[in-house]
């Protein structure tokens, strides 16, 4: 039986007037009380700081007694503080931001207290807003079909059976395929990745750079790659590839992804500015995981990776946690974190809210393609009310979904 991975509870539309005073004062005390088992075990483990929110002029301030949170009007002394302006606070209370969403843009105010202390309180309100359960170590277990421990290492073949894949995948939030192609097909793709080198530039919005140690600037990752590698292109339609979206109960399609369908990417030794090595994070960690998670991320790998030439890590069952979207949070330290080495024409696939990171290369330079599958269409109002519970909360705070459960269905749980 193939598995679901389909978190999403919102849908896009109109957004709803958005009053940060109506906010504080009713809606979230009403989801912190309705969802009080799924938020305090975990929130209690946070060693939450007090935290005031600024916008439009008005300051709220949250903390932490005993077992419950407290809301209250006005400034705290000695809290952390963040100032938003109103359609940052409404595009974070709805899931379209998180926290990292300002800390990457710079646009993150915080003149008292650190990212870490937002983003701990950023858990709260997603635990209480969207009726999820806040991390608590021992609580993601890993069983086989036969309900056996699952093999966090396990890697399969092309023709190994989709059902034992699927389960897989729902259960550790990866995949690895091996030999998925030929060493033939990847050393041709690798030649046109040096051809195709010299038509990008810096500052072209189709490409990223980086400087190395010797103070050379590299291309790093080279966008829309298939418009210039025909060995790309034709990959894109190989069967093989396009198995991938079957893996899942969802049926995932590549499809939505028509000005960047493919990148190319080359991870050098010794990289001292830039972005090329991302660090520990989430694929919806700048926001939007209960619109479109889980998408899945296909990595192709042009040459071999281990722990000297860049391999990826991933956080085994991270996707079905609710922990900090980027950087390694607290209380998280119970998953596993499981190394993905590659030989060449393997292929990882990853959901897009599973944490993963690339290792730099030390000793020899990684080359790979990074593509992706998405949901064949939006979700419904309907499913999206039915896997939500308390939705008047949510109605308030900016989304124009459904409130009531459609007939026949039952609320899902991340």
């Amino acid at each position: 039986m193939k598995m679901s991975v389909d978190f999403r509870t919102r849908t896009d539309g109109e957004p709803a007037a958005f009053d940060p005073g109506q906010f504080f004062s009713d809606q979230l005390p009403a989801a912190l009380e309705a969802n009080h088992e799924l938020v305090i075990p975990g929130a209690g483990l946070l060693g939450l700081r007090p935290i005031t929110i600024e916008s439009g002029g008005d300051a709220w301030s949250l903390s932490w007694d005993s077992d419950r949170v407290v809301v209250q009007t006005g400034l705290t002394p000695g809290a952390a503080r963040v100032r938003f302006k109103d359609d940052q606070l409404a595009g974070l209370v709805c899931d379209q931001f998180t926290p990292v969403t300002f800390m990457v843009s710079g646009a993150l105010d915080m003149p008292e207290g650190n990212i870490g202390h937002l983003l701990d309180w950023w858990l709260v309100l997603r635990g209480a807003l969207d009726s999820r359960t806040l991390h608590t170590p021992g609580a993601v277990s890993f069983v086989d079909p036969r309900g056996e421990p699952l093999d966090l290492h396990r890697t399969f073949g092309p023709d190994d059976p989709v059902d034992e894949m699927s389960w897989f995948l729902h259960e550790a939030g990866y995949l690895h395929i091996t030999g998925m192609f030929g060493e033939k097909e990847m050393a041709r793709i690798a030649g046109e990745m040096d051809l195709a080198r010299p038509s990008y530039e810096e500052g072209d919005g189709r490409s990223w750079w980086a400087t190395t140690g010797d103070g050379k600037r590299r291309v790093v990752r080279m966008q829309a790659f298939d418009e210039r590698s025909e060995g790309a292109a034709e990959l894109l339609q190989n069967e093989r590839f396009l198995s991938i979206g079957a893996i899942t109960g969802d049926g995932h399609v590549h499809a939505g992804l028509e000005n960047n369908r493919i990148e190319a990417l080359v991870k050098p030794i010794g990289v001292v500015e830039g972005i090329s090595d991302v660090p520990w994070h989430k694929d919806c960690s700048l926001g939007r995981h209960s619109y479109e998670c889980c998408s899945l991320t296909v990595g192709v790998s042009v040459t071999g990776a281990d722990s000297d030439s860049g391999q990826l890590r991933v956080t085994a069952g991270s996707h079905r946690a609710l922990l900090w979207p980027s950087l390694i949070g607290p209380g998280c330290h119970d998953l596993p974190e499981i190394d993905l080495p590659t030989r060449t024409g393997d292929i990882t696939a990853h959901l897009s809210c599973t944490l993963h990171m690339s290792q730099p290369p030390t000793k020899r330079e990684r080359r790979g393609m990074y593509s992706g599958f998405r949901f064949p269409e939006p979700v419904s109002p309907e499913k999206a009310a039915a896997r939500a519970r308390l939705r008047e909360v949510r109605e308030g705070a900016y989304t124009t979904v459904s409130q009531e459960p459609a007939p026949g269905e039952t609320a899902v749980e991340d």
